[in-house]
């Protein structure tokens, strides 16, 4: 028993890291590993433990926020079908999220399994400069990420994916998984950037991002479970419970905060973490 409490006092901060992780992620369509990576690295935890612990914590999370974001989707669509002008206008513009998902999920794990199964050599090269990487990758995304907010204001929302962006969005999502299987993140980012910048509306964007994300990550993480048998099991039981509470209540983060705001505040901090994982 004393050992027990222990452990509990040992690892119960990674609960509040899951929580927070989550949050942000399914929030903004981030993956969680924008505040994993940066916080493994300060406690100088090894690069391959550091992906894949956040790709198993972002199991939960990112799961608990697909669920949540399909079922508020569902929620729209139940209110259209009482004849609600309102309802029909925010239901009408989720109507390309299947047909989003149906292109880059299976884009976005074919480069994850690209990265990790035929760039052996070059992931592990990849790894052995995780800050580096994941510094210039988290401040390309937020300067991306503040000329996306401009774009907010446009009056009318794309509703339609047209054969160009299906050809966009599959190479973005290939290329992004290539990124995630090296950062744990980068998927979920780059398509919703894509989405935004195009001119879907924000919510349904990041909805999209965070269940291609959970696609993502789940066919990620048994390389690390059977392979690379890198994961640290004590944080990830205390992280998850965590992301998992997150990923439920991110939704709610997403409808009361204006979406500027929300986006500038991510942004100055994914700059705030690309630049320290680059000073450290």
């Amino acid at each position: 028993m004393p050992e027990r409490s222990q452990l509990i006092l040992d690892y119960m901060g990674f609960l509040l890291l899951g929580m927070i992780g989550a949050i942000f992620a399914n929030a903004t369509g981030a993956g969680g590993g924008v505040v994993f990576v940066p916080f493994f690295n300060q406690i100088e935890m090894q690069n391959t433990a550091i992906v894949a612990t956040s790709f198993a914590i972002q199991c939960c999370g990112m799961t608990a926020g697909a669920i949540t974001w399909h079922r508020y989707r569902r929620q729209l669509q139940k209110e259209r079908n009482g004849k609600s002008q309102v309802a029909d206008l925010q239901s009408s513009q989720w109507l390309y999220l299947n047909k989003g998902l149906v292109v880059t999920i299976p884009s976005s794990i074919a480069g994850i399994m690209f990265a990790q199964f035929a760039l052996v050599k070059y992931s592990a090269k990849m790894l052995s400069f995780l800050h580096v990487g994941f510094g210039i990758f988290s401040i390309l995304l937020a300067i991306a990420i503040y000329a996306s907010i401009p774009l907010l204001k446009r009056q009318r929302a794309s509703q339609q994916i047209t054969p160009l962006d299906s050809v966009f969005l599959s190479i973005i999502s290939f290329i992004g998984g290539i990124v995630t299987a090296w950062l744990s993140v980068g998927v979920g980012e780059m398509v919703a950037v894509y989405l935004i910048l195009r001119g879907f509306n924000v919510t349904s964007a990041i909805a999209l991002a965070v269940i291609l994300s959970a696609f993502s990550v789940w066919s990620a993480v048994f390389y690390h479970i059977f392979i690379t048998q890198a994961i640290y099991w004590n944080v990830l039981i205390f992280a998850g419970a965590g992301a998992i509470i997150g990923g439920i209540v991110a939704k709610r983060v997403v409808l009361y905060f204006s979406v500027v705001k929300l986006k500038i505040f991510f942004a100055t901090w994914i700059f705030v973490m690309g630049v320290a994982g680059l000073i450290t």
